[in-house]
């Protein structure tokens, strides 16, 4: 029944990628932006599910059962930062591209000023590339690890399982696909962690029981991490603030960001946005509270992988039919980002890589099936803990673009060698310092970030407003 279940729910996901074919137009605006005519609410609400990914699904959850109470910090500091930067981000972008009329992240930033910077741009195509395919991998290797915690499956076979979906509907529809498909995934994600909260701690005696059995776990409602590099408020505040940074990071992350690129109008980017927090805060809370039951539910686990805890968690308490529910809604938070992460890719590869532009429908899907290879041949050769590769590829695509997209929207203008330099004096500072371990205290995109905007900001001038906008009527019909 467990199967049966959760072969229904992969067979709807796969239906409503396949339907957006309907609506393809067979151009690389459409295949990569949905023709820049997606509602607010589409917008929103698949821009969280992709950002969400198997991460929170299996990464957080896995991160919340280690630490306990003290991981909400990851939480706060996490939205606070994402909200931070849209507001004054997210907007900004969706008017360059629209002035740029370009289909890649990168393409809309390295002609943000007026002129390309075509050095730049080749750059960023390898840096979206190889970490966004890192990430990709990560998505498919959650989504095995998924399967095994249920059925005990070799965890290559759900890899594939998830490849095969996602190469399906992303060649049918291309982001179009995706953003429907995301749609009817947020349903099930949040569902999935409701229904498994619930149960939980109805299985536990009630709220005041669940409370005392957490405190019976030494430290694990402590509501702060014990093991910081600096001692006291200090090693806190680091702490915090380097996860707001994380979550500021967002803005660096082209496969969340293409979201907002291909809003319908960027005067209903508030309105987008409500759905996008209106959303992240409960889940995130939702997934929170998930990840400290398991510690109850599964203690043998400490030790072993704690990755594992949802399914695993799943099977245990709940019934066939809606253990299929809750691996579904983990299929569907890794499908929901690792085909954002392929068609980034394959844009960064046909767009802004290449020496010739690829333009033609076939070479765009071609493009996209080969990304996904790529990302499923890492996905079955990787043994790193989802939150790990995550948190990797994350913080060095928020070094790579991050300050210089800040920058831009402070209306501040910068040279190409001057933007190269911010890319990679970024990118290398969040390496070294993971090298050096030192991101096992402070988020590694935080001192990256703040390196990069310095020296972006002593190398920039002001810029003169662009008067450049969107008609205010442009593209009132949903997507």
């Amino acid at each position: 029944m467990t199967l049966i279940s959760f072969l229904a729910f992969m067979a709807l996901f796969l239906v409503i990628g396949l339907l957006s074919f309907l609506r393809a137009k067979q151009t690389k605006r459409d295949y990569y932006l949905a023709d820049r005519n997606v509602s607010p609410w589409m917008t929103g609400l698949s821009a969280v599910a992709t950002n969400n990914s198997g991460y929170m699904f299996i990464g957080v959850i896995g991160y919340t059962y280690a630490v306990g109470l003290a991981s909400i910090w990851l939480m706060i500091g996490w939205i606070l930062g994402d909200y931070l930067a849209s507001t004054f981000v997210h907007r900004e972008l969706r008017k360059a591209t629209k002035r740029t009329e370009e289909a890649s992240f990168s393409a809309v930033l390295a002609r943000w000023g007026g002129t390309e910077f075509a050095i730049w741009r080749r750059l960023a195509a390898i840096v979206t590339i190889i970490f966004l395919g890192a990430y990709a991998a990560a998505q498919i290797s959650a989504g095995g690890k998924a399967l095994h915690g249920v059925f005990d499956w070799a965890p290559e076979t759900g890899a594939i399982l998830v490849a095969a979906i996602v190469l399906a509907y992303s060649v049918a529809g291309g982001l179009r696909a995706s953003i429907w498909t995301d749609t009817a995934q947020s349903a099930v994600m949040i569902a999935a962690m409701a229904l498994l909260l619930i149960v939980g701690v109805y299985g536990l005696g009630g709220i005041d029981s669940t409370i005392a059995k957490m405190g019976e776990v030494e430290g694990f409602l402590d509501w702060f991490p014990d093991d910081l590099l600096f001692p006291g408020a200090l090693g806190m505040i680091l702490f915090v603030v380097g996860w707001m940074f994380a979550g500021l990071s967002v803005i660096g992350q082209p496969h969340v960001m293409v979201r907002f690129m291909a809003l319908d109008n960027p005067g209903h980017m508030r309105r987008a946005r409500g759905w996008y927090y209106g959303y992240f805060i409960p889940f995130y809370l939702l997934a929170t509270g998930v990840g400290m039951l398991s510690r109850i539910y599964l203690p043998e686990l400490d030790g072993l992988d704690p990755e594992l805890a949802l399914p695993t968690m799943a099977r245990e308490l709940l019934p066939p039919i809606l253990v299929g529910l809750i691996l579904a809604g983990i299929f569907a938070a890794t499908m929901s980002t690792a085909d954002s992460l392929v068609l980034s890719c394959s844009a960064a590869l046909t767009h802004d890589l290449l020496p010739r532009k690829l333009e033609r429908s076939w070479e765009l899907k071609g493009a996209t099936a080969l990304v996904t290879l790529f990302a499923l041949i890492i996905a079955l050769g990787e043994n790193q803990s989802v939150f790990s590769l995550v948190i990797l590829a994350w913080s060095t695509l928020a070094s790579a673009f991050g300050p210089l997209l800040i920058l831009y929207a402070l209306g501040r203008t910068i040279s190409e060698r001057h933007a190269i330099l911010i890319m990679l004096v970024g990118v290398s500072t969040a390496l070294y310092w993971r090298y050096l371990d030192w991101h096992l205290d402070v988020y590694e995109g935080m001192p990256a970030i703040l390196v990069g905007l310095i020296i972006g900001w002593l190398l920039s001038d002001k810029r003169a407003p662009l008067t450049i906008a969107d008609k205010p009527a442009e593209g009132q019909a949903t997507s």
